[in-house]
């Protein structure tokens, strides 16, 4: 399988395209796992600053930078909004019978600077990689091929879906549908559901098809040229001394 295909996250001209993609996979994996455990606000803020950094070092895109936070902060906002609410502690507000906690608002606030800081490093370090190319990175870090396809193919046919998601809405558009609140609306989305999973199943048995026909073995292949190189051991320095840093702060 090439190693080339439709990047991850946007286009390929990134600050990172040397570095090794195993390399970037390991470094976001470690950082999120660093960021959510920080409690501590200069280390949250820290947290955030370096994936903003990441992403401009990396040059992603603004727009998919916005469209990407705004769909996670627009879910966050529901912790924000209920946390103060549901964790006791001092009163910080209080409206009739309800009463907002001052410890709920920070857990709150760190809940978001965390989420927001872990996809900032992900869009840095993963955007432009191709999927073939990530696929073939988690083979070579010892994941299991099942879970291997699973995240390839789960990538690389979201656009098709939707796509039949979007034609099938516009049929129904075309035949005078209009979604209402009664029985025949719900019973149309219904099917619309059906007909999508039908149609994903009919496709992903053409594309097994197909693969077989081309030798597949049960393994993706790749002529990705993964191979450790002086700039990825830099990259994985100066990695560890960012990690450093925040768990220095968060220590203080």
């Amino acid at each position: 399988m090439s190693g080339g295909g439709r990047p991850l996250l946007g286009g390929d001209r990134t600050g990172l395209v040397g570095i090794d993609p195993r390399i970037r996979l390991l470094s976001a994996t470690v950082f999120a796992f660093v960021a959510v455990s920080l409690e501590a606000i200069p280390a949250l803020v820290a947290a955030v600053l370096i994936g903003a950094a990441g992403v401009v070092v990396a040059r992603v895109p603004a727009a998919a930078v916005f469209h990407r936070l705004l769909a996670l902060d627009a879910l966050m906002l529901l912790v924000v909004a209920t946390l103060p609410f549901a964790m006791p502690g001092e009163t910080l507000l209080q409206w009739g019978g309800v009463v907002a906690s001052r410890e709920g608002l920070v857990r709150a606030v760190e809940i978001l600077a965390k989420a927001n800081a872990v996809v900032l490093m992900l869009l840095a370090l993963l955007h432009g990689v191709p999927a073939p190319t990530l696929a073939h990175a988690l083979q070579r870090l010892g994941l299991p091929d099942r879970l291997v396809h699973l995240l390839f193919f789960t990538v690389r046919y979201l656009d098709v879906l939707g796509g039949e998601y979007v034609r099938l809405r516009r049929a129904m558009t075309a035949r005078a549908f209009r979604p209402r609140t009664d029985r025949h609306t719900w019973r149309s989305l219904g099917w619309l559901v059906g007909m999508l999973l039908v149609r994903s199943f009919e496709r992903a048995e053409r594309v097994l098809a197909a693969m077989k026909c081309r030798g597949f073995d049960g393994r993706l292949h790749s002529f990705a040229d993964l191979r450790m190189r002086a700039i990825d051991g830099a990259f994985a320095v100066a990695g560890c001394g960012v990690l450093a840093g925040l768990l220095w702060l968060e220590a203080r």
